[in-house]
């Protein structure tokens, strides 16, 4: 890991990257909810962004000065549309939470995860998904541009440290539909304990759906 950070200190922006969105986020939240600061609160998420347009623009910056694009560059742009897409989602996850624990405020409650009440949400959450590969694949175009090296042939991907990903991109894609969309409608249905109030309800305003493999809505 240290001589992976050592060659590439685009990975150590992303991971500081990452660090800030959950201390900016985390600080946001304590301010709204603990503190009863609410501007203060808002003024704090509305710098989450923030910490994206910093690594796209470090990202187009160290290709500008003719570094060539590569494994980290490509997880920058993967990174970006990740957040990009899930962070509204991952910040209402958040604030539901803290809304609950400090303010009074509803309960989370557990999306469906099968049957046909489940596919709505799966597809919602696989469109995001699909949101930020298009977003990663932006990037990526962009950042080619700026090399001036040009696209190369789709058979040639596999072996291109940057263009690769789209590759990993198109894989993660196709699990993610068949162990979302399609898991949910053709697997089991299981039966709601007695109480769960899984039925609908006024407690049922928010949704407990974090995406899969992450921390992160924006």
């Amino acid at each position: 890991m240290n001589d992976l950070l050592t060659d590439n200190p685009l990975v150590l922006l992303i991971a500081v990257c990452e660090v800030a969105f959950w201390v900016v986020l985390g600080a946001g939240l304590l301010a709204r909810y603990p503190l009863r600061r609410r501007r203060l609160g808002a003024a704090l998420l509305l710098c989450v962004p923030l910490v994206d347009l910093v690594l796209v623009s470090a990202s187009l910056a160290d290709v500008a000065r003719g570094t060539s694009p590569g494994f980290a560059h490509g997880l920058a742009a993967v990174y970006l549309g990740f957040t990009v897409a899930f962070g509204h989602s991952l910040m209402r996850w958040a604030d539901v939470r803290f809304a609950h624990r400090f303010a009074g405020g509803p309960a989370p409650v557990k999306a469906p995860r099968d049957g046909w009440a489940a596919v709505p949400h799966e597809l919602r959450e696989f469109g995001k998904a699909v949101v930020a590969a298009v977003i990663a694949g932006v990037v990526i175009l962009a950042m080619t541009f700026v090399d001036g090296s040009g696209i190369p042939p789709a058979e040639a991907w596999g072996e291109d440290p940057l263009w690769s990903w789209m590759l990993r991109i198109g894989v993660v894609l196709a699990f993610w539909f068949i162990f979302g969309p399609i898991w949910a409608l053709l697997g089991p249905v299981k039966k709601p304990a007695p109480g769960s109030g899984s039925g609908p309800g006024p407690a049922a305003a928010q949704t407990d759906s974090p995406p899969p493999g992450h921390h992160s809505a924006r």
